[in-house]
């Protein structure tokens, strides 16, 4: 190999290497008013991880659980998600309206904290308000869906949601008329939110066993885990849990697959236009 052979080599690994510690760079989290207080009675806030992108990139709306903890989804999902070169922002639901957890009854307002967000991102300079996702886990997997199912609420917005993604949501009260690709990821021994009832959405039927057309929505990715249950990505829950009866574990096999899926589905739909 000649000398300056050698030169170019060097250069173009250097240069790789300065691509991969780009994307790899933690995005620190900043804390964000998403709406003004003068605005809402209950102002969303939230957390905010951007690219070095000098031009804008993909985003991602995160929704947390019954449980809250959204500081927690952040530092485990949203830095992950930031670091392969999206927009993240992690809403807290609950710490506005002076909630703990769900309840027995979740606010029926919870429903519209997706869109709230996505309006936040789609006038931030640092996002493309083309490619936006939204990912819910277990009841933000539910806001997550209604979002962008057929139906007023996504119709209603002037802002759209361009693909969703939901972690063991509850997925009986749907009937899986989605208007964006949509990717579903619970566990086959979930017995809080069964995999059965989203097998039966995929399907088109919802919990009355009526079924949509077959001809409308967009098609649903489902993912089931074998050996994995409710809240199978928390590794807070470890050591196995009970909610209500129903029983949490995290799984390590479950949560690495998830995290190769999740990748490649917002690769694939939103993904970085490099």
């Amino acid at each position: 190999m000649t000398q300056l052979a050698k030169i170019a080599v060097l250069v173009t690994a250097i240069s790789t290497a300065s691509i991969v510690q780009c994307f790899a760079a933690e995005s620190p989290p900043i804390a964000v008013e998403i709406e003004s207080p003068l605005a809402s009675s209950h102002p969303l806030q939230g957390y905010l991880r951007q690219t070095s992108s000098v031009s804008p990139s993909p985003a991602v709306v995160l929704l947390h659980s019954c449980y809250g903890n959204w500081g927690r989804l952040d530092a485990r999902w949203g830095k992950r998600i930031a670091s392969w070169g999206y927009v993240t922002l992690t809403v807290d639901s609950f710490g506005p309206r002076g909630l703990k957890n769900c309840g027995e009854h979740p606010p029926q307002d919870l429903i519209l904290d997706a869109y709230r967000a996505l309006k936040f991102l789609v006038r931030h300079p640092s996002v493309d308000p083309a490619r936006v996702a939204v990912l819910g886990f277990a009841n933000g997997g539910r806001v997550a869906l209604t979002s962008v199912e057929h139906g007023f609420l996504e119709q209603a917005s002037p802002n759209k949601f361009h693909a969703a993604i939901a972690f063991y949501p509850p997925c009986r009260s749907f009937k899986g008329a989605m208007t964006v690709p949509t990717l579903i990821l619970i566990g086959e021994r979930d017995d809080l939110t069964p995999a059965e009832e989203c097998r039966n959405m995929v399907d088109g039927r919802d919990a009355l066993g009526i079924s949509r057309q077959k001809d409308r929505g967009t098609p649903i990715k489902l993912i089931v885990y074998p050996d994995a249950y409710h809240a199978f990505d928390a590794p807070n829950v470890t050591t196995p849990a009970k909610l209500s009866g129903h029983r949490l574990e995290f799984n390590q096999t479950a949560t690495d697959q998830s995290i190769v899926a999740l990748r490649e589905f917002l690769d694939a739909t939103i993904g970085r236009r490099e």
